[in-house]
């Protein structure tokens, strides 16, 4: 996959659990989580919103092209 997600990363800086944020911005943990690993085809724009807003970050903070 070209798309790498630095998720873990952001909330490693930040001292904070993944159950904080999916809380923080009203996602599933679960769904929460399967971002993290890169399991999913997309993101919302909501959710990218929420995210970065919430950990006060830019979207090339979280998300990483990477040729293959």
């Amino acid at each position: 996959m070209a798309i790498v997600i630095n998720l873990d990363m952001e909330l490693v800086k930040r001292k904070m659990t993944s159950r904080e944020l999916a809380s923080a911005i009203d996602l599933s943990e679960t769904n929460l989580s399967l971002l993290k690993s890169g399991k999913v085809k997309g993101i919302r724009f909501s959710t990218l919103n929420a995210i970065c807003e919430y950990l006060d970050c830019q979207p090339g903070d979280i998300l990483e092209y990477q040729p293959d």
